[in-house]
């Protein structure tokens, strides 16, 4: 090694987390609406806001908890500001849950909704998630659950948020057994939080114990990073569901063992409505065992298996598996690592959804070929599509023209995200051209991280501009000049709240230096981390 090498010493960079920026703020707002308009437990109790009501309310949120986070950070200037995205994402939770549970301000009949008045249907529901996320112990436990001793009529509760020691679950134990023969509805998602893994699994055998026979159309066993072992301790309650409608393991750790389990102890998902999957370590093996639960269920109208690590193998048999579900109306395979192979399977079964509304197929490395195979398919189906997404794919202008003719025929497309591909001006033009015509409902349009220059994004803001009710295009992170973005803003000059920031748009085309790049992104999938998934949970 000569004497340069040895010497030589690498370059260190500061990164700092926070602020974030504004586009980030920006994504932040929009998955908050997306959560407060969510039909949940909660919506079925207090009521499901409009979508103006939650967009405001996510707004306002958002800056709540910016101030929040930025003075915790003022008191730490040296930190990196993990601690402050951390306290970003608790707050905007826990500002969520308290809109959740405040409800609508307006119903639908007009009448203004007072904040803690009760209703008739109020009766129906149980739920002890407000407050802290905290453990619980026995003296606790007495209190909480006293008014489900007697005589009631509650046929849905909800023990998520507070995490069920064993003296705590034992007090539970006698009173789920009185009441299990009028329950409709159990969310014991995130119940076990934070204890030991023995005594977790002896929680859930008493549950699964006490609510074994009781004929539930939906179970909500999120957050409980149960694995295979708490799968099993659920046993009882799993094997004797049989009319089972809503069905949640996100975030569950569900291997592949752990999905086997789950695919060997549910009896009957021939009823079955709506699948959620989301966030688990299932893998190929795992989604074998997903895959054959999907084909014993023909009436499933919401799938959601995203960010579970599922290669080309088990994209292939899920794609498959899917295409006996003729009744789906919302898909989400995001984040996962499909390929072609799995895509082109994907666009076999995708032509028989009719009904299909929503799509979401980002990040599944589909590049060209698996895209123009998924395009053509959608154009010929699922008229109604409301929603689609094909961001960061590796799609190229090559594809733009598959791409543009199913955007032509989708004339009920209100969001459409392209972002992180490489289309260019080329393909941003034949997007834009097929978008100008019609598309009246359309109100998102994302191309961000394309490479598009001053031409695209000039054709793109003339395309959207004037479409009634149109709230936001993102072309941030592209290569246009300066002169093209004074183009954008005087197209937007008359409405520039519908035109995304441009703070990281790069005028002259050319990327960071290397180590820049990947200290960057680094930075930036630390901060996404923290955000992308933000659920609906009290600070601790």
């Amino acid at each position: 090694m000569d004497s340069a090498t040895q010497t030589f010493q690498p370059r260190t960079l500061s990164i700092k987390l926070w602020p974030p920026s504004q586009s980030s703020r920006l994504m932040l707002v929009d998955r908050m609406t997306k959560n407060l308009t969510t039909p949940s437990i909660f919506s079925r109790k207090y009521g499901l806001l409009s979508k103006e009501e939650a967009e405001v309310d996510a707004k306002d949120i958002e800056e709540i908890a910016f101030a929040t986070a930025s003075q915790h950070f003022e008191k730490e200037p040296d930190g990196d500001g993990s601690s402050a995205v951390q306290i970003y994402a608790k707050e905007s939770s826990k500002l969520m849950l308290e809109v959740l549970k405040r409800g609508p301000r307006i119903k639908d009949d007009g009448e203004v909704m007072i904040p803690g008045k009760a209703t008739a249907s109020n009766e129906t529901i149980f739920d002890i998630s407000g407050g802290r996320r905290a453990f619980i112990e026995a003296e606790e436990a007495e209190e909480l659950l006293k008014p489900l001793r007697g005589p009631n009529s509650y046929t849905k509760i909800c023990f998520s948020n507070r995490s069920f020691g064993l003296d705590a679950a034992h007090v539970a134990e006698p009173i789920l057994l009185s009441i299990k023969d009028q329950l409709t509805e159990v969310d014991l998602s995130d119940f076990i939080a934070g204890r030991p893994e023995a005594e977790a699994i002896e929680v859930m055998n008493i549950f699964s114990s006490a609510l074994e026979g009781c004929g539930l159309r939906y179970l909500n066993l999120s957050n409980n990073a149960m694995g295979e072992k708490g799968v099993r301790a659920f046993g009882s309650l799993l094997r004797s569901q049989k009319n089972l409608e809503e069905l949640y393991l996100m975030n569950d750790g569900i291997s592949e063992e752990a999905a086997r389990a789950v695919c060997e102890l549910i009896p009957s998902t021939e009823k079955l409505r709506v699948l959620h999957f989301h966030n688990n370590m299932t893998g190929d093996e795992g989604a074998l065992a997903i895959a054959e639960m999907v084909k014993c269920s023909p009436a499933l109208e919401d799938f959601r298996c995203s960010s579970t690590r599922v290669g080309s193998e088990g994209g292939v048999a899920v794609a498959e598996a899917l295409g006996t579900c003729t009744h789906l109306k919302k898909l989400d395979l995001r984040d996962n690592m499909f390929g072609v192979e799995a895509g082109v399977a994907l666009s076999k079964a995708i032509s028989v959804f009719a009904d299909l509304t929503e799509v979401y197929l980002s990040y599944l490395n589909l590049e060209d070929e698996g895209a123009v195979t998924l395009a053509n398919a959608l154009k010929d189906s699922a008229p109604s599509l409301e929603v689609l997404d094909m961001a960061g794919n590796d799609i190229t202008a090559k594809a733009a023209a598959s791409l543009a003719a199913c955007i032509a025929a989708k004339q009920f497309l209100t969001m459409l995200n392209l972002s992180e591909n490489e289309l260019k001006d080329e393909g941003a033009i034949l997007i834009s051209q097929v978008l100008e015509v019609g598309h009246s409902q359309l109100n998102e349009v994302d191309l961000s991280a394309n490479q598009i220059r001053r031409a695209g994004a000039r054709v793109l803001a003339q395309a959207v501009v004037h479409k009634p009710g149109f709230k936001l295009l993102n072309i941030n992170s592209n290569f246009i000049s300066d002169e093209g973005i004074d183009d954008v803003k005087e197209v937007f000059k008359n409405s520039p709240n519908m035109l995304g920031p441009l703070d990281e748009n790069d005028p002259e085309g050319e990327d960071f230096n290397e180590q820049a790049e990947e200290d960057g992104a680094d930075n930036e999938d630390e901060l996404e981390s923290k955000l992308k998934s933000l659920e609906i949970k009290q600070e601790e």
